[in-house]
């Protein structure tokens, strides 16, 4: 047996910026692979269409994965009025159209007090939450109707910005379990027409902030320049 298997793997904890179009589970298999990371988890699953924020735990440290999911998260991005689609981003195609010339400032206004504070909502079908056993996407993808229940969610923060409207950009600082398509959409209802989120990115969780987190590539670079080091002494 190497001597290295009976060496307590401390672990470490590791930010990365999520590329566009990987899923949180993506960069998680692809660093345990690149680093030899014997265990490594992530918390807080950002969507394949979502960039920003992920942190990923390795060895004794996944242990502390539940501590960093519980904690506040901060969100901007850009949902656009007038058009939905099943899964309220650019994964699926649009599904229907509706009118935006009757929406104010006084109403986008009303929409976004509306959805700040404690609040109840009700996760997109097409997201990672388990039913059954099961993820809801999958079940999306299949056709199937799901009863969703509604959950309790607080938004300490729902900032927008109509400058490109029917574009709004917008800033969100909420509780764990919030689902930002579920904002967008609700948010889209609640102006008399339809939305879809077109961008995200998480830009903090806690004290953690993305500004601090690495490049996937360059991470993976220094790692192994790292090992190799290690190897040669």
């Amino acid at each position: 047996m190497n001597n290295e298997d009976n060496i307590p793997d401390e672990g470490e904890v590791i930010l990365i910026d999520k590329p566009l179009t990987w899923t949180s589970f993506d960069v998680a298999n692809k660093l345990k692979r690149a680093c030899k990371f014997k265990k490594i988890g992530h918390a807080g699953t950002l969507d394949p269409l979502a960039t920003g924020l992920l942190i990923l735990c390795t060895g004794k440290k996944t242990k502390q994965i539940d501590s960093y999911q519980a904690q506040e998260k901060e969100y901007t991005g850009t949902l656009i009025l007038g058009k939905t689609t099943p899964s309220i981003d650019l994964e699926t195609a649009f599904d229907a159209e509706f009118p935006t010339t009757h929406i104010t400032p006084e109403i986008l206004e009303k929409a976004r007090v509306a959805l700040t504070g404690s609040i109840l909502q009700t996760p997109p079908i097409y997201s990672a939450l388990r039913v059954d056993g099961e993820r809801l996407y999958k079940k999306a993808r299949r056709g199937e109707e799901v009863e969703i229940k509604k959950r309790s969610v607080e938004i300490s923060l729902f900032e927008i910005n109509a400058k490109h409207f029917p574009a709004i950009d917008f800033r969100i600082i909420c509780s764990k379990g919030t689902y930002i398509r579920s904002m967008v959409r609700d948010f889209g209802q609640l102006a008399g027409s339809g939305a879809y989120m077109s961008a995200l990115c998480r830009t903090r969780i806690g004290e953690f902030e993305l500004k601090n987190a690495w490049n996937l590539t360059d991470f993976i670079h220094q790692k192994r320049v790292a090992l190799k080091l290690e190897a040669d002494e």
